[in-house]
């Protein structure tokens, strides 16, 4: 009889805890607030972009093919939404690409968006990215609200999802998105340790 009460009391126990935890983790994560410089030498923090509808955080290469095969598409996504409120934030982690050669490839990409360098890969570290390109979503209060990739094509004619503009779209129609988390890839961060 004592056993059937603690099984019992038990399995009440676990359940507790299940629904607990599944109520905690419907809270949207936050990313930590940063601060860094762009190529010429401008400090930028996320703080500054809280008025903006959504912070596009894109973790981004110069000598990644992958990266830059997404290149075009990234100039475009920033054309396409910079009159809509929304940000972007490019972020060159990679500790062998040096600040004249993101400047460069800025250039030649005409990369309008500001791209700031992250030296030592603090931020890459706070966001725990792992490949470029790696995007992050974030509302004004740094919210993440989409992680993952731009599309499912290395290639754009092979682009059959996407997934950073169909979240965006949901953000600006006051809509939840509805696929928050793709699956990146692409080249390793080279970080420093």
């Amino acid at each position: 009889m004592k056993q059937k009460i603690y099984s019992t009391l038990t399995l009440l126990l676990l359940l507790t805890l299940s629904i607990t935890t599944l109520s905690f983790g419907s809270e949207p994560k936050k990313a930590e607030n940063f601060k860094l410089k762009d190529y010429n030498g401008k400090e930028y923090q996320l703080s500054d972009f809280k008025n903006s509808k959504a912070v596009v955080v894109m973790f981004i290469a110069t000598q990644c093919p992958v990266s830059n095969a997404y290149n075009s598409r990234m100039a475009q996504l920033f054309q396409d939404y910079k009159g809509k409120g929304v940000t972007f934030l490019g972020i060159n982690s990679n500790k062998q690409e040096s600040i004249d050669e993101i400047k460069e490839h800025a250039k030649s990409n005409k990369l309008d968006f500001i791209i700031l360098k992250d030296l030592n890969n603090v931020v890459a570290d706070k966001f725990n990215a792992s490949f470029t390109p790696e995007i992050y979503v974030l509302n004004g209060n740094s919210e993440i609200l989409y992680h993952g990739r731009i599309d499912d094509g290395r290639r754009e004619s092979d682009v059959k999802n996407k997934d950073l503009r169909a979240a965006l779209d949901e953000v600006l129609s006051g809509k939840t998105v509805s696929v928050s988390e793709t699956k990146a890839f692409g080249c390793s961060i080279k970080r420093v340790n």
